[in-house]
């Protein structure tokens, strides 16, 4: 298991649209509030499975445990012993709250 405070809760995968698809095509006409509020709008009433939509392409469909293990890879090196413990907050945080 990537953490040893893995819990059940963290298993499945993201079901994440791609921003920059949704700003440069869907919403090319829109600009600052009114782009972030389509984008919103979008994403609250998104597809349950985005699997083979365009406007997923680019998500890399991993596991929620490989992505948050790779965040923490990156910010504090490698696994070795005495890699400190890294605390994630707000990874699952809703871009539209």
């Amino acid at each position: 298991m990537v953490s040893p405070a893995y819990t059940k809760g963290l298993e499945g995968q993201p079901n994440e649209v791609k921003l920059k698809y949704l700003a440069d095509n869907d919403f090319a006409h829109l600009s600052g509030q009114a782009l972030k509020d389509a984008i919103s709008d979008y994403i609250r009433h998104k597809d349950q499975d985005l699997t083979g939509q365009m406007v997923s392409q680019g998500t890399t469909p991993r596991r929620l445990t490989d992505l948050i293990g790779s965040l923490c890879d990156l910010t504090s090196g490698s696994g070795d012993k005495g890699t400190p413990i890294v605390l994630v907050q707000g990874y699952f945080d809703n871009y539209t709250k």
